[in-house]
Formats: structure tokens, sequence, C-alpha cells
């Protein structure tokens, strides 16, 4: 009886040891269900973090200067301040040198902030060489130009650097702003294999805004052969409203799901879709360690006080909740298990996620997570925890304003 239980006990410790050793890590799932998606994961690649503006700003400059064929940009606007007018004069010395220069902005993105780039600004611009041009003008009637807008934040470089990120074309992201303070954000510079899908989502959408046929090797050169005890695998996830609807949103969804350990999320106007949600509570069922980075404050009013609503409820299912209060946090950043992370433009709301063009970038890299990971533990001590003494503390109007608002969500 001893041995036959002896042997039992050997044969368990012996499944559950085969198991450990046998069960995927998170970034092998996640990179599998890429593949069967039809996104492609490209190895040759190296990445530099830009955690600021300044860093943002400087390394992009540094970069155009040395451009020689093509430059292009693609964002949702450029603020008329002294970063747009830095990068335009800049733009406009290259365009001397035979450089080709193609400029792209969101027409609802431009209207939106306090600084414009008005007609005038336009004529200018285009007076200096530079090809810009508007994305989706709005045009009576003008309903028919409130969803799908154009959020990307890309720069390719001669078709061998790539930028995307978070940042737009402002000074604030230097500056900060009165009413918000600092302005914290996330940019990243690409070299690589994946820079041609930048290129290919800039062309395209290019080339449908203004009929052209731009294309063809010399906007495609070979990239830059990184050495491989640096590469890092790169995924360039696309949201196209009519081609790719659900990309950013299932992409999203399937990283969250494939964490054995911890997800970490930095995002300004949280208000995740239905999927998102479920993929988090089912993360937390699991045993998955969920923290959650919001700020306090915003640039636009009413969607945190849904943030807080819908966040407190994520805070009751087990999610750790930190609310940044030392200015504004623009950051879209998610880190799984250590193992992979994602940088880009889309927010975890509605309009991100089923509306606008948005671009992300998947780093399926220790390093590259150990850096954002850091970075959102140097900022835990410049946040605050929500508790449920928190929450009950908050007036009753604010409660009201968020339940209200996460109502919302479908359109928000």
């Amino acid at each position: 009886m001893r041995q036959r239980i002896g042997i039992l006990i050997l044969s368990i410790f012996c499944f559950l040891n085969l198991n450990a050793q046998t069960e995927q890590p998170s970034d092998s799932i996640f990179t599998e269900f890429l593949k069967e998606y039809g996104i492609p994961v490209t190895n040759n690649n190296d990445v530099k973090l830009l955690p600021n503006g300044r860093e943002k700003f400087e390394d992009l400059f540094a970069h155009m200067r040395k451009a020689k064929h093509h430059i292009h940009l693609e964002y949702f606007n450029f603020r008329n301040d002294s970063i747009a007018k830095a990068v335009f004069e800049l733009l406009a010395e290259k365009v001397k040198e035979g450089v080709e220069v193609r400029a792209l902005f969101d027409a609802f993105g431009n209207w939106s902030n306090n600084k414009p780039l008005k007609k005038k600004h336009i004529q200018a611009i285009h007076d200096l060489g530079i090809e810009i041009v508007k994305f989706d003008p709005i045009r009576f009637p003008y309903i028919n130009h409130a969803m799908h807008r154009d959020h990307r934040k890309i720069v390719i470089i001669d078709g061998i650097i790539g930028y995307t990120g978070g940042m737009n074309i402002a000074d604030y992201y230097i500056n900060g702003l009165p009413k918000i303070g600092n302005w914290y954000d996330m940019h990243m510079r690409i070299e690589g294999s994946a820079v041609k899908y930048l290129q290919e989502i800039f062309l395209n959408t290019w080339n449908r805004e203004t009929k052209q046929h731009i294309g063809g090797p010399k906007y495609y050169p070979d990239p830059i052969q990184i050495d491989k005890n640096i590469q890092k695998p790169i995924a360039i996830v696309d949201r196209w409203p009519k081609r790719t609807p659900k990309a950013i949103r299932d992409t999203y969804k399937e990283a969250i799901l494939s964490a054995k350990h911890n997800v970490r999320i930095i995002n300004p106007y949280f208000l995740p879709t239905k999927s998102i949600r479920k993929a988090l509570h089912k993360a937390m069922k699991k045993g998955v360690k969920v923290e959650i980075m919001i700020p306090l404050k915003s640039d636009i009013p009413f969607t945190p006080e849904a943030s807080f609503y819908v966040v407190n409820k994520l805070r009751k299912k087990g999610a750790e909740i930190y609310l940044f209060n030392e200015g504004f946090h623009h950051t879209k950043t998610m880190t799984i298990d250590d193992h992979f992370c994602t940088v880009g433009s889309a927010n975890l709301n509605s309009r991100s996620l089923r509306y606008d063009y948005e671009t992300n970038a998947f780093i399926m890299n220790e390093d590259v997570t150990h850096q954002l990971d850091s970075l959102f533990f140097k900022d835990m001590s410049r946040s605050t925890k929500l508790t449920k003494e928190g929450w009950k503390n908050r007036s009753g109007w604010k409660k009201f304003v968020g339940w209200f608002g996460h109502l919302l969500t479908p359109f928000l």
C-alpha cells in the first residue's frame, strides 16, 4: 500500500513538474496569436524609448537633420507653437537639400487644439516646399466627419527610421500647461525591419487622401541590420476603421489574457470597452496582478470622473489603482509579465478602439519592458492609491458624474 502511495505521489510530482516546464510564457502565447491574426512579427529591430517631450524632440530633430531622401509625418495635430515652428523650419531646410517632405494632420485634431494651424499658416508651410495635407477636412454636413479621425503619431525618415507613440507636435510636452501642470508621455524610435510597416501605414493614408501614387523601392530600402544580441521582436498593430477595425482591441485583449503574473497599464482616458474589461476580470480571476495608473487631472473635462468610476469597479475585483497627481499622464503603455509591452497612440476608450485610426507597437523584449516597468514604479511614488475609503470620500456629485459618464463609454 505504501509503495502504491509513493508511486502515486511521484507520478503527480512528475506531472506537475512536466506541466511547469512545458507551460508557454506569455510572450510566446501572444506571438502565436499575432501570427494567427495575420500581424507580422519582425525580429531585426532596435528600440529607443523617449519618455518625455524633450527627449522625443531632440532625438527626432537629430535624425531629421540626417535625412537624405524623404521625411514623412502623420500626426493628430501640429499645434501652432514654438515646437511646430522649429519643426517646419528644419523641414524647409531639408526641402532645400532635395529631401521630399510630406506632412499629414487630422482636421478635427487641428480644430480641437487651442492653437490650430490656420489657412495662412498652412499656405506659408506650402510655400516652403513642404507638402502638407489635412486628413478628412470637416465640411457640411459636419456629423459625417465626427467618427473616424486620424489619431496616429508617426514619423518615417528615409524608410529606415520610424517613430510612434503618444506625442503630437506641441511645446506643452516640454513646458506643460497652466491648468494641468507638467505633461508626461511616451514615444519611441524604431530602427530595423518594423519600419516598413509604419511606412505602409503612412503611404496608404497619404495616397488615399491626396489621390497620389507615392511608393516603390526608394521608399522601402533594405532595413538597418541590428546586431543579433540586441534584436527586439516587434509587431506594428494598426487600426484602419474599415480594414482592421478590431485590431487594437483584439491585441490588447489577447495580451491581457496571455498574462501569467502581472499586467501594468498607464492610460489617460481609461474607459475600456467590454471586451477589455472582461479580459482584465479573467486575468484577475486566475491570480494575475493588475495595476492601472490614470491621471487625476486631464485636458478633457468630464472624462476623469467617468474613468474613476470604471477603475473603482476594477478595484473591487482586485485591481490596484494609482491616481497620478503630479500633472497629466498622457502615456499609453502596457506591460505583461516582465516579458513584453506596448507603446502607441491608442487610448483604452471607444474612440481609439472602435472609431479612430491608431497605431501601436508591441515589443517582445524584457529589457524594454523593464524600462517601462521602472517608469511605472517611479510614478507610483507620485500617485495616490485608490482605496475603499478614498472612494467613499469622493463627493456625491462626482460619483454621479462618473456613473453618468460611464454610461456613455461606447461613445467616449
